[in-house]
């Protein structure tokens, strides 16, 4: 094998391996909560959120590739609460949640129409 082969080679693995560690999750501290965020491939954020006590917390945001935002979620102590929002191509999702238990689904259309009061 020649030199420059070799070289070619090696670089490569070191983009290789330095492209991959970017995207590995990260944590950081933010008084008693941690803030995660984990990655596409891409370099795109995947999803972010906070833990506390090790258990799932508060806002956490999913997104598309693209960067668009296509879910977001609540969290108390590891349950599911509150309104959770999921963005469709179709339609956008409210699912509300009662102490990690489904209460209800609403579903809005694109086809829909808002009504405006113009008071």
């Amino acid at each position: 094998m020649g030199t420059k082969k070799i070289i070619t080679i090696l670089l490569l693995s070191i983009a290789t391996i330095g492209f991959s560690q970017e995207n590995k999750p990260t944590y950081k501290a933010e008084g008693d909560l941690v803030k995660a965020t984990y990655y596409y491939e891409n370099g795109a954020i995947k999803t972010q959120g906070f833990f506390k006590d090790k258990k799932l917390t508060g806002e956490w945001t999913r997104f598309d590739k693209s960067g668009n935002k296509v879910q977001l979620a609540y969290y108390n102590s590891g349950k599911k609460v509150g309104k959770w929002f999921l963005w469709t191509k179709e339609a956008l999702k409210e699912i509300n949640y009662e102490d990690n238990t489904l209460a209800s689904v609403n579903i809005w259309k694109q086809e829909s129409k808002v009504a405006l009061n113009n008071d």
